[in-house]
């Protein structure tokens, strides 16, 4: 092997999409994440991946970011790692230099990267020439990161999710397709309200459908959320969308407030992954009430994406 040569890694494990792990897999990802969060600012010796304290994450944005940026950067320092924060603009990307070779690149500088994308394809394509992990931290299609949060702050309040009804209320988008996937692999009933003309993607819906998975789909906010264990939402206008005002008309009979609270269970839990803009999408009476814990699930970002990193870095 020539010298200057990087030893290709088979079997990397990427974190894309949560349909590409099976439940178990989840599952353990989930209990990494409470046990990160239970061990405090240090990882517990078990789950602290060998090296970690000589590797790099790059991380790259193609979209603003806060939860996602600080919280992949504090989780890879508390690991004991260290990051490279890089905008789009930064990168030889911005000029078009194919993604084949960017990834190959930065598998010989880094350890592990971490992208926010707009589109999915940008994250395969790099996952399929790296010879390090690639992590999803958000494209158009799917936020599995944000998932793995939102599943340790339901089991903080609720208990285990398996066997439970979660219900999403509003624009079927990416973070929708990323419950679609967790309820398929961890066994609970997931409602989605959508307007017809924001429905999930139909691919997802049909994957879950062959997989075994309990999700419907309804038009009926009130139907969605009856007697449910947990209500979801998430904005209504996403980063580069322009077609604010009619999706606005479209999501407001979704909008989650006191009243459609009411039809959940009486200790059902509010979730919101933020930005939220209070009066749309849901109250504040609702956001800033006992029912939310919506501050529990922004923290819990941190301790999921540690996990997440442990487990794309070899722990088991």
């Amino acid at each position: 092997m020539p010298l200057n040569s990087k030893p290709i890694v088979r079997n990397v494990r990427h974190f894309i999409d949560l349909s590409d792990l099976d439940g178990t897999t989840l599952r353990r990802v989930v209990d990494m994440a409470h046990a990160m969060k239970a061990a405090g600012k240090r990882p517990p010796p078990e789950l602290k991946p060998e090296g970690i304290e000589d590797a790099i994450l790059v991380m790259i944005f193609e979209k603003q970011s806060t939860r996602t940026r600080l919280s992949f950067d504090v989780a890879m320092r508390q690991l004991g790692g260290q990051t490279v924060g890089l905008n789009a603009a930064d990168t030889q990307l911005g000029r078009g230099e194919p993604l084949s070779d960017t990834a190959k690149v930065l598998s010989r500088y880094c350890d592990a990267m971490m992208l926010r994308v707009n589109d999915h394809t940008t994250l395969t394509e790099l996952a399929a020439h790296a010879s390090i992990p690639v992590v999803n931290g958000l494209s158009d299609l799917s936020h599995p990161c944000q998932i793995v949060a939102d599943l340790m702050t339901f089991e903080e309040s609720r208990g285990p999710i398996k066997g439970a009804t979660v219900a999403w209320t509003g624009d079927g988008n990416n973070v929708a397709a990323s419950w679609v996937h967790a309820a398929t692999r961890l066994g609970f009933k997931l409602r989605l309200a959508c307007p017809p003309q924001l429905n999930p993607e139909r691919a997802v819906l049909d994957w879950a459908k062959a997989e075994g998975g309990a999700v419907e789909l309804t038009d009926d906010a009130g139907a969605a959320v009856a007697d449910a264990d947990c209500v979801v939402t998430d904005t209504w206008v996403s980063m580069g969308q322009a077609d604010a005002p009619k999706r606005k008309q479209l999501l407001g009979p979704y909008s989650v407030d006191d009243k459609l609270m009411a039809q959940a269970k009486k200790d059902a839990i509010f979730m919101h992954c933020l930005p939220a803009y209070r009066g749309h999408e849901v109250s504040a009476s609702v956001i800033d009430g006992p029912q939310s814990v919506v501050w529990d699930e922004a923290e819990n970002r941190l301790h999921a994406q540690k996990a997440i990193l442990a487990w794309c870095l070899g722990v088991n």
